[in-house]
């Protein structure tokens, strides 16, 4: 028994279309667990978006699938027809170097940092790959000295296969669009070797009003945005996560229950249910709340679970319910 993920068909469908018909140049991300869907369901919803979405200007929708890792690949390479972007930059050791021989034309690789350019240009003098810049996120990237560096490098490398900038901008609030604009101005000074890769940028987190601008001020750049959940999750109405109960205990107050033998706070009844780390349930990432509100909530949350309250996803009668403990891997 596990978490069972209803999926409203046609509504899911029409909104992976509006999403991409709002962004010309679309490139699906799937990566991870797929986002709860698994990565061979996303590749094979990604060919049928490239399939059936409206064709406007500019790059093709759907034409490229990113995933996160090389080891992702495999999964979803025969699933999908399109050309691969791995997000996770290119490093001279591991995975990036095990790639099946017939998936090479089809991979883009992203590259960080200039050395590695070299070594992946030696190795392979015709590979497609994206140039990160480095963005406020600290992350992987380029610095602007870097990038014109990488630039006269490529002169000498006339085979290798440029395929544009990548942007990975962070989720703060607020707008993104002055560190764009500055990020542009080096990718245009830097003066890289001509052709359409010259004139591509990969984004990441923009919203659709910051789309809009960015293609509006550089409207001889094609500008490829990168969309994961939004583009999977956007829609919540369209899916519904189910569990199953598999045992209910009475309980009295006092009685010892789980691995920590925490008691019962009053009578009632212990349930357990289908669903626990393994699939994603208790497991949080830190918030990075920056609001007054979100902090506060914040705090109330850390309360509860000093006192052993923690608010589980679980609803029963249309009440959330808490947890009676830590959730066990599958339960």
């Amino acid at each position: 028994m596990s978490l069972t993920l209803t999926v409203d068909g046609d509504r899911w469908r029409s909104h992976l279309l509006r999403v991409a018909a709002a962004n010309p140049g679309l490139v699906p991300v799937a990566k991870g667990n797929g986002y709860g869907f698994g990565l061979a369901r996303l590749a094979r919803k990604a060919q049928w978006l490239h399939e059936h979405a409206e064709v406007g200007p500019g790059p093709a929708v759907a034409d490229v699938l990113a995933v996160g890792t090389y080891d992702e690949l495999p999964q979803v390479a025969q699933r999908f027809d399109g050309s691969l972007l791995v997000l996770t930059p290119w490093r001279p050791f591991g995975a990036a170097l095990e790639i099946d021989p017939a998936l090479h034309d089809r991979v883009i690789h992203t590259v960080s940092r200039t050395q590695d350019l070299t070594d992946l240009l030696d190795r392979r003098p015709d590979a497609r790959f994206v140039l990160e810049r480095l963005t406020s996120m600290q992350r992987h990237g380029l610095e602007a000295r870097e990038l014109w560096a990488v630039a006269r490098l490529l002169q000498d490398r006339p085979r290798a296969r440029l395929e544009g900038v990548a942007l990975h901008l962070p989720l703060a609030q607020g707008s993104h669009l002055s560190q764009v604009t500055r990020l542009m101005t080096d990718v245009v000074g830097a003066e890289l070797p001509d052709g359409p890769g010259a004139r591509t940028v990969w984004v990441s987190h923009l919203t659709d009003d910051e789309l809009g601008t960015l293609r509006a001020s550089y409207a001889d750049f094609a500008i490829r945005p990168r969309i994961g959940t939004a583009l999977w999750l956007g829609d919540r109405g369209a899916l519904r996560v189910t569990a199953t109960v598999l045992d209910v205990h009475p309980v009295e107050r006092g009685d010892a229950f789980g691995y920590r033998g925490r008691t019962a706070p009053k009578a009632g009844h212990l349930l357990v249910v289908t669903g626990g780390t393994a699939h994603g349930i208790g497991l949080e990432a830190p918030t990075g709340d920056s609001g007054i509100k979100a902090r506060a909530a914040t705090l109330a949350r850390g309360g509860l679970d000093a006192v052993g309250f923690v608010r589980s996803p679980f609803s029963i009668d249309g009440k959330q319910r808490l947890f009676a403990e830590p959730p066990h891997m599958q339960a």
